[in-house]
């Protein structure tokens, strides 16, 4: 008999990627549920969306902690008590360490709005967009010790329009992320 998949989703800002998710989950075509929602930033918007949703949220101030070990310690325990299978960071903008990427291995997914391994780290668009490419994307990939070098599993590219701005190019990137996202956990929550 096959169970429903449980995953965490962590996001540091809006949680555009984490409502995408959501929705899928509510509309049939994602086969899982949300058990937990983590935050490293108290103030974020995606907390007030998981509570909305009435999702249980695990929200920490990294500084409160003596290292991130620590803090990625009591994460693990949350995961672990909320029997999370996978772990999809959403706008999560916090490199995971060690401790996480043992307890999680192989089961922890990112998504990039760039086609790595172009673009890595932090403002991917507004990089490619200041760069004049003629193509730029979004890339799934699985999450390792470096920023943004794990394994790709899925990429689909877009197009930069003459015209476009730097803020329509991100809502040319978010359709493309919040279809292809859940398509894709999809997948690999069937494998």
């Amino acid at each position: 008999m096959k169970t429903t998949k449980k995953l965490a989703v962590f996001a540091s800002g809006t949680g555009s990627n984490f409502i995408a998710i959501q929705e899928a989950i509510e509309q049939g075509t994602l086969d899982a549920t949300i058990a937990l929602v983590v935050s490293d930033v108290p103030t974020s918007a995606v907390i007030e969306k998981a509570k909305k949703k009435g999702l249980k949220t695990f929200v920490f101030n990294p500084q409160s902690y003596s290292d991130k070990e620590a803090f990625e310690t009591e994460i693990v325990e949350a995961l672990s008590e909320a029997k999370v299978d996978w772990v999809i960071l959403a706008g999560y903008m916090r490199l995971v360490g060690p401790t996480l990427l043992s307890a999680y291995e192989g089961k922890i997914v990112n998504i990039h709005p760039s086609l790595l391994p172009s673009f890595k780290g932090l403002d991917a668009i507004g990089q490619a967009f200041d760069a004049g490419v003629k193509i730029t994307g979004v890339t799934i990939h699985f999450v390792d010790e470096g920023m943004d070098t794990g394994r790709i599993i899925a990429q689909e590219a877009v197009t930069v329009k003459n015209s476009s701005t730097r803020v329509a190019l991100q809502k040319d990137i978010q359709a493309v992320e919040h279809r292809l996202y859940p398509e894709t956990i999809n997948y690999l929550l069937q494998q």
